[in-house]
């Protein structure tokens, strides 16, 4: 791929970002400091940058349970964003939010969302209310693949095609509705569910950046310029359980470090962009760490900051209309 030396330095920037997030809040969860739980999206990163490098801060996206690489790919500032975690007044939500929780409506991040396939809907409404008022912006909806099995889901897709929606459905499919596999619970193929609505679909490689960078272009260019609805069924790994405590013994020893070996986004792009002499190995390097210094300033400004005060806890409850 013809990626700009610029552009492909951003994905890779932004990718190891997550990643490398996601191992410190791994460790910092260990401490006890992070209030209650975290679902931990590392392995999965080229999905949501992939598709994030298409967006700018005006358009649309929502998010999961899993949903700190969508956030940082998004723009959302990892700082903010470790100080959420740790329930400190500095957060993206003030503290109030947590991790299935952070939002940043400046950079379009309508927020993560604890209800399986509860931010379609909501992303529905966004991407109507782009099309009402004609402002070429576009709405990402990104939920796993249990979504796939509720009705809100569903609900979404029908709306987006009555509609003809500026949206696109990524559904990133890591093999596991928390320890249950998908071949349990899942009939027939994610694709033909979104084809029966006539809504465009491809399955995608999540563990190639270009794959996803790719497919994803197609469907937002599709949306902007009035071609409705699509889904993308994005095959991605979980390097981590389901959440953070979880003993993960649903998977054998052998699966999760091959899974590791063979389906890591990160070296593959790696050995992609070296292969091709797009960079070398002294840059990649020098990016990574920069971005280990930026994640230790993260953790030491959070665990610095002030708790929210007990009297923000009333406020931004309801929405008061003028």
């Amino acid at each position: 791929m013809n990626f700009p030396r610029e552009r492909l330095a951003e994905a890779y920037r932004a990718m190891r970002t997550i990643r490398r997030f996601e191992e410190r809040v791994m460790d910092e969860m260990s401490t006890g400091d992070i209030p209650g739980n975290t679902h931990l999206c590392a392995g999965q990163e080229a999905s949501a940058v992939g598709v994030c490098l298409h967006l700018t801060d005006n358009d649309y996206i929502s998010s999961t349970h899993r949903g700190h690489g969508h956030c940082i790919a998004k723009g959302c500032d990892i700082g903010a964003m470790m100080a959420e975690l740790f329930g400190r007044a500095t957060g993206t939500c003030g503290g109030k939010g947590g991790s299935q929780h952070i939002a940043d409506l400046h950079k379009g991040m309508l927020g993560a969302n604890g209800i399986v396939a509860g931010g379609a809907p909501i992303t529905c409404g966004a991407a109507l209310s782009a099309k009402l008022l004609g402002t070429n912006q576009v709405a990402v909806a990104f939920a796993g693949d249990g979504a796939m099995n509720e009705g809100a889901m569903s609900e979404s897709f029908n709306l987006a095609k009555i509609w003809m929606l500026p949206i696109i459905f990524v559904i990133e499919d890591n093999g596991f509705g928390e320890a249950t596999a998908n071949e349990f619970v899942s009939a027939g193929s994610f694709t033909r569910r979104a084809e029966g609505f006539d809504i465009p679909a491809v399955e995608v490689d999540g563990t190639d950046l270009f794959a996803v960078y790719t497919a994803a272009g197609d469907a937002i260019q599709r949306a902007r310029t009035g071609g409705g609805p699509s889904l993308l069924h994005v095959h991605v790994p979980r390097y981590y359980g389901h959440y953070s405590g979880d003993p993960d013994t649903y998977r054998t020893v052998e699966e999760k470090k091959a899974m590791r070996q063979e389906r890591d986004c990160l070296v593959n792009l790696r050995a992609r962009v070296k292969q091709d002499e797009s960079m070398d190995a002294a840059e990649l390097d020098a990016i990574d760490q920069l971005i280990e210094s930026e994640i230790d300033d993260a953790v030491r400004a959070a665990r610095a900051a002030p708790f929210p005060p007990l009297s923000a806890l009333t406020t931004d409850v309801y929405v008061k209309y003028l």
